[in-house]
């Protein structure tokens, strides 16, 4: 069986190819921002021995990580119009992905602060440090620096997953191709050239992580820990 390969009329769409790719990064990039704020105080929530606190985070990280990533973008899409409340495609999807990753964040972080051990906290104590002081120098950052490789991880599978909010028509790289295919009617070609999109992305923000985390954690770059 022969194939015959025409990638003349895709690469003539480029600028489509590279407005949906900066469409994808920039809900990434939200997305990132957000769910790690999101993620931080749902850490902070679930640890807090607060029962309120504690059930509503525990609630709010179970109901995610138990639904589909596309149900959630349709309750916020649909949810919101039903209501009355009607917002851009590439509002509804930037919400939804931090929700979602949010979630996850909460978990992963919550998972560097019990790591920290308790005699480092009894120690930083021991010194006279204010309590702010000892959650930002000896929990947060610690917290977050053992997290860091898991974090980042999750921040590209997101970047990865944002190919779903194409279902709502958020103009983002997978829906430009799917526009692109139906016109040409080169479907196989397209996809090729949008999975090597999407490595080029994942690498672009895997080394932009590991940047920020030379920034963040220098002690790593002094020891040669990997980030």
């Amino acid at each position: 069986m022969k194939i015959n390969l025409d990638f003349g009329a895709i690469l003539e769409r480029w600028p489509s190819f590279v407005s949906g790719a900066i469409m994808t990064l920039e809900l990434a990039v939200i997305a990132t921002v957000l769910g790690t704020a999101i993620g931080v105080l749902g850490a902070i929530a679930r640890r807090s021995g607060h029962p309120v606190a504690t059930r509503v985070a525990a609630f709010y990280v179970e109901s995610i990580r138990n639904t589909p990533l596309l149900v959630q973008i349709f309750l916020v899409y649909f949810g919101l119009a039903s209501l009355g409340v009607k917002f851009p495609a590439f509002t509804v999807a930037a919400a939804a992905l931090t929700i979602n990753v949010g979630a996850y964040t909460t978990e992963i972080i919550r998972a560097g602060f019990d790591a920290i051990p308790k005699a480092q906290i009894e120690a930083a104590e021991g010194l006279a440090l204010s309590k702010p002081q000892i959650y930002w120098h000896v929990v947060m950052l610690p917290a977050i620096e053992k997290v860091y490789p898991a974090l980042t991880s999750q921040f590209v599978l997101l970047m990865l997953a944002s190919s779903v909010t194409s279902q709502i028509s958020a103009e983002e790289l997978t829906a430009v191709a799917n526009y692109i295919q139906s016109d040409t009617y080169r479907a196989f070609e397209t996809y090729i050239l949008v999975a090597i999109a999407y490595v080029a992305l994942s690498l672009v923000m895997r080394a932009g992580f590991y940047g920020l985390g030379l920034v963040m954690f220098p002690r790593r770059r002094r020891l040669g820990t990997p980030l």
